[in-house]
């Protein structure tokens, strides 16, 4: 059975929805990683935007590859030690 694009979408949203929640900045403030973080973060957000802009112009397509290009941005970030995230859960793949 193929996917439900609709259902994707909106899972795929609030995934990264969540995840950004989730992600705290874990290098020291001022320091070059914290500064990497923050664009990590802010890619995030901006693809975030970025989705719902798309879902509101009736594109899920490209909502749900914004949503999905966002969520691997925190996700790469957490893997490499930018972001203190949760164990438990699904957000993440560390």
């Amino acid at each position: 059975m193929p996917a439900d694009l609709a259902e994707k979408t909106d899972r795929y949203e609030r995934l990264l929805a969540d995840a950004l929640d989730a992600a705290t900045i874990a290098p020291p403030s001022g320091t070059p990683l914290a500064e990497s973080a923050a664009d990590y973060e802010e890619m995030a957000r901006s693809y975030l935007e970025d989705g719902r802009h798309f879902r509101a112009s009736d594109d899920p397509v490209n909502a749900l590859a914004a949503f999905s290009y966002g969520h691997a941005w925190l996700d790469a970030g957490a893997r490499i030690g930018l972001f203190s995230v949760p164990n438990e859960g699904d957000l993440f793949t560390v």
